[in-house]
């Protein structure tokens, strides 16, 4: 698929929007779900944005950042999913797995930029002082470099990974083809079950099962088929 300037220009600012809302903003914007049909959009493929969206967001409902610790970048793993779906005729399900990688590297730059940031945090005088404008300065900086880090990996990636990655795809055998499906497909119920080990009480599992059967009678089949 041929992309113009305006596409490559649309990526990165959606991405640099999520990334920034994933630490500061919390609107939810950076969730696959959002991100997936809105680089869909961009990229002419709404539908196809949208189910890759929902399959990864399935798959990380689970992952938190819990103090320093990182989980796989759902910004910039869900991007790229999308992308690899709509630019490159991917299954979703592939596309899903072949994203990890992706993701991994958005959680190393993470824990990167915090490590790099934390010595300048202990010499940062504001809070002590009170001064709200240093404070808001030092945040909107942050937030403004870890944007542009996430955008600059994926628009990299995105124009220069299309050709070499049509070309990778061409040559998977059916056999890789159908092993990255399965492990795509099985992603979402490994992000349930992480998130149900997390909050699962006995108090729950009424309404859990509640929400199974009515997604059953409603739409006839399970809701992770």
């Amino acid at each position: 698929m041929d992309v113009n300037f305006l596409q490559i220009a649309l990526v990165f600012l959606v991405t640099f929007v999520a990334a920034i809302d994933q630490f500061d903003f919390t609107e939810s914007l950076y969730q696959p779900i959002v991100t997936g049909p809105i680089i869909g959009a961009v990229l002419g493929d709404v539908q196809t944005g949208l189910v890759v969206g929902g399959t990864y967001q399935l798959m990380t409902i689970g992952n938190m950042p819990i103090g320093g610790a990182q989980p796989p970048n759902a910004v910039i793993g869900g991007i790229m999913a999308a992308v690899f779906a709509c630019t490159l005729d991917m299954d979703p399900n592939v596309a899903v797995a072949t994203a990890i990688p992706f993701a991994l590297l958005g959680q190393y730059g993470v824990t990167l930029f915090f490590t790099l940031r934390a010595p300048m945090m202990e010499s940062f005088r504001a809070a002590v002082k009170a001064d709200t404008k240093a404070i808001t300065k030092l945040t909107v900086v942050s937030e403004i470099i870890l944007g542009l880090i996430f955008a600059a990996i994926v628009t990299l990636f995105f124009v220069g990974g299309l050709t070499a990655g049509q070309a990778v795809v061409s040559a998977i055998p059916a056999w890789l083809n159908a092993g990255l499906s399965a492990a795509g497909g099985m992603m979402k119920f490994v992000g349930f079950a992480i998130l149900l080990k997390i909050m699962m009480s006995r108090d729950m599992w009424a309404f859990f099962l509640l929400g199974f059967g009515l997604t059953t009678i409603v739409h006839g089949i399970p809701a992770l088929a």
